[in-house]
């Protein structure tokens, strides 16, 4: 449960500024984020999540320090934990394969995967191939996801 709270912060030049922020009880910031109710009070405690206090003394967690945070904490802390977390996707056409060739042109890039002696080509941003830092004779899996597939008997 989500609930809407007006605060006025000290800011660093003795001013306040009347802000209106989304604010998360305890465990609806800790069920985000995929910790325990524990794990988020000793974040409070150790200054690791920013909180707000209450009038009647309660905190209460600002979306976006749960937002900053909800990229570390969904990742694994180990090479292995983050491919395995990148892999559980919904699709299970999963082929995996070599990468053949990465051509960025543009705000584009082609990447093509061999897999057993085919080849499948795939049209993605050049910012996502940056980003993975795809290059030639890396293990990449193609996922496809369509509606329909068609068999052609040979």
């Amino acid at each position: 449960m989500e609930c809407r709270h007006d605060f006025v912060p000290m800011q660093k030049n003795g001013k306040s500024g009347r802000n209106t922020v989304e604010l998360l009880k305890l465990r609806d910031a800790a069920l985000q984020l995929g910790i325990s109710f524990p794990t988020i009070k000793q974040w409070i405690y150790k200054n690791k999540i920013r909180s707000v206090k209450t009038a009647g003394g309660h905190h209460r967690i600002p979306q976006s320090e749960v937002d900053r945070l909800l990229f570390r904490t969904s990742r694994g802390k180990t090479e292995q934990q983050r491919k395995e977390q990148i892999r559980r996707v919904s699709g299970r056409n999963q082929l995996v394969g070599r990468i053949e060739s990465v051509q960025i042109s543009g705000l584009m890039a082609e990447v093509r995967v061999s897999i057993g002696g085919q080849q499948i080509t795939s049209i993605i941003t050049a910012r996502s191939a940056r980003e993975m830092q795809l290059k030639r004779g890396q293990t990449a899996a193609a996922l496809i996801k369509a509606t329909e597939v068609m068999i052609l008997r040979v």
